[in-house]
């Protein structure tokens, strides 16, 4: 194994992603001491491309029940019905826990978004949404860790964190992230933390290397810091409330687990989960079935995260992506094929919500994309771009180096 092989096997081990280099070199020197990032911002990303059409469902238009006679949720009051949002949409009914959040007017929807590419590959489409730079594969970092740089302040490691399997296209780059499983697995010790001799040897290994030792050192530093959010009284706490049982699904866990660390540490200050799942392409179902079952841990997770994080939630602003949106009509085996428009959404205390967003042409086949789907009018980057602005604080400048080629728009959501 080559030593730049075996240092990043090792960082990956400690649960840190680390450029290794002459610029991340330069930047571990230029490092500062940590200050409070209040203004958070999280990610979810719905990979394998969610129904927007079911998430937000438009049951006030004549055409929906038609294109999709088995799949298509019911108008609200009726057995199987959508939850009325503004007299012609209607949220998932599994998502009702987070009708409080769309009463309390933090929470928005913006439909007939995503990316304007006509992709309708998982793989470039998702690589396109984590980049934010539709069409071109060679971008070599993620928008997010552009948005670290970008952000004011220092960028220690502990900054930016990933809940999942390994380190997302999105947080990849100059700029140090931090991964971790899902699950409790997450705030486990590695070998380093659980075996103090072996942690002590590559301590001092490493101690006197000119060119790696702070990268490494600033790696257990982050870890030790996740560690110590994780293990604190209110971690303790929480876990009691739930009486020792364990959450239905993944995510509500994994949420409850980042409002710890988010209210544990003032350095976290941007977060990234992806979820998976989405691709319906048989038995779909309406009210009840997959994309159901789906949705609801989902819908849960989303409230226990705005519940755990308490007043942080005011500070906070939680987008919902994926990387396209399924066809307006059902398919044979009663689901939906890979489509092109789709609906985000975005959740906060910061956020003017109670509304559905965006330019909605509706379902005739006259305003489908190709004939059948819904097309894109408002840019995914450009949602992105106005919570960077708005919610982040950023200027003119940076947008436009955090989301190169941003497109016009008059999209306006948060206070």
């Amino acid at each position: 194994m080559q030593r730049r092989d075996f240092l990043n096997a090792l960082a990956a081990g400690a649960g840190l992603m680390v450029p290794l280099g002459r610029e991340a070199w330069a930047a571990s020197l230029a490092a500062q001491p940590a200050t409070p990032h209040t203004r958070k911002l999280i990610v979810i990303m719905l990979r394998g491309a969610v129904d927007g059409l079911n998430v937000v469902a438009p049951v006030g238009d004549a055409a929906y029940a038609g294109l999709r006679p088995t799949i298509a949720l019911a108008k609200p009051g009726e057995e199987g019905g959508a939850l009325d949002l503004d007299g012609y949409f209607g949220m998932h009914p599994a998502l009702s826990p987070l009708m409080p959040l769309w009463e309390q007017k933090k929470l928005s929807f913006i439909h007939a978004s995503g990316s304007p590419d006509a992709t309708r590959s998982h793989f470039d489409a998702q690589d396109y949404m984590e980049s934010a730079t539709p069409g071109v594969k060679s971008t070599p970092d993620g928008w997010m860790n552009r948005l670290i740089t970008a952000l004011p302040g220092d960028s220690r490691p502990t900054r930016a964190l990933s809940i999942g399997p390994t380190m997302p296209r999105i947080l990849t780059g100059r700029a140090a992230a931090i991964n971790l499983a899902n699950g409790a697995a997450g705030t486990k010790g590695t070998v380093l933390d659980d075996r103090p001799a072996i942690g002590a040897a590559f301590d001092a290994l490493y101690a006197g290397n000119a060119r790696f030792g702070k990268v490494y050192s600033d790696g257990r530093e982050a870890r030790k810091e996740v560690m110590a959010a994780a293990a604190s009284p209110m971690a303790a706490e929480m876990m009691a409330a739930n009486g020792g049982a364990p959450l239905p699904n993944g995510f509500p866990d994994d949420a409850a687990r980042l409002a710890t660390l988010l209210r544990n540490d003032p350095n976290m200050q941007l977060a990234f989960v992806a979820l998976g799942g989405w691709d319906t392409h048989a038995s779909q179902g309406a009210a009840t079935g997959q994309l159901a079952n789906r949705l609801a841990p989902l819908a849960q997770g989303l409230a226990v995260l705005a519940q755990r994080l308490g007043p942080m939630f005011d500070d906070t602003t939680v987008v919902v992506m994926s990387e396209f949106g399924r066809t307006a009509r059902e398919n044979g085996n009663r689901g939906t094929d890979h489509g092109h428009g789709n609906v985000m959404w975005v959740l906060g205390g910061g956020v003017n919500g109670g509304k559905v967003l965006g330019d909605w042409k509706g379902l005739d086949d006259s305003a489908l994309n190709e004939g059948r789907d819904l097309p894109v009018t408002t840019d995914f980057r450009s949602v992105l771009a106005h919570i960077a602005e708005r919610h982040l604080r950023l200027p003119d400048r940076q947008l436009a180096r955090i989301f190169p080629r941003l497109p016009a728009s008059r999209l306006s959501f948060i206070a």
